[in-house]
């Protein structure tokens, strides 16, 4: 397996010249040109297998974070991360929802957790918004399509709009999210389905005890979710 290049603090940014830059090119196979025509069958990947070929003005403009284009490439703005290609559905920003529920309990606030089928680790629901789709639509949808909670009648606080820390990340590919915190009166009937494997509320009286828990059932926190789910406790106090 290749290992991404550690990249300095002081040459992340963009502006910083860096002559020698060597990037790793993380495209797995299903969106290299021979692979690229299923991705879009299956509705979550765009057809354009060079950057190049995008007007980004349009995507710019409603982008939840602020982003250069330069010589026809969408740069990062979170700046360099050794990494080039594509391992997202879309070329720039990918905007995201992710939906943060906690319940209260006589034992304290627990938060809907799911497990991940990609790399097995609990995270915060959530997931990709649709083309024309709204993000509080997306956080709704989400939310149902992967634990069979549907919080539609539940008008969720916002607590960030903000550049997530995606292992899938690269240079010309980055997530960003709509993160939103709903309440809810007791913890609900959770069923995994769609990208989660399983569910489960988890005790949240703070980040320790989540991490805690967590690891005493040997599951480990899925890390780009830690300052989501920070944000949301911070909130709750």
């Amino acid at each position: 397996m290749t290992t991404t290049p550690v990249i300095p603090e002081h040459l992340r940014p963009w502006s910083v010249p860096w002559p020698d830059y060597a990037p790793i090119d993380i495209t797995p196979p299903e969106l290299q040109p021979e692979g690229i025509a299923a991705s879009v069958r299956e509705g979550w990947a765009e057809p354009a297998t060079d950057p190049r070929a995008i007007d980004y003005g349009p995507r710019q403009a409603v982008a939840l974070l602020p982003y250069t284009v330069a010589d026809g490439l969408p740069l990062n703005p979170a700046g360099r991360t050794g990494r080039c290609g594509r391992n997202l559905g879309r070329w720039g920003e990918n905007a995201a929802a992710d939906p943060i529920v906690i319940a209260a309990t006589p034992d304290g606030p627990h938060v809907l957790l799911i497990r991940r089928s990609d790399c097995g680790h609990w995270a915060v629901p959530g997931g990709m918004v649709d083309p024309g789709e709204t993000a509080p639509a997306a956080l709704v949808r989400e939310l149902a399509e992967e634990t069979g909670v549907d919080l539609a009648d539940v008008t969720p606080t916002i607590l960030m709009r903000t550049y997530v820390d995606d292992p899938r990340a690269s240079d010309h590919a980055w997530v960003c999210s709509t993160v939103a915190l709903f309440r809810v009166s007791a913890p609900l009937p959770a069923t995994a389905a769609d990208d989660a494997i399983d569910a489960r509320w988890v005790p949240c009286a703070d980040m320790d005890t989540l991490t805690r828990d967590l690891a005493a059932a040997g599951a480990v926190l899925y890390e780009a979710h830690r300052p989501l789910l920070m944000a949301a406790l911070r909130h709750g106090h």
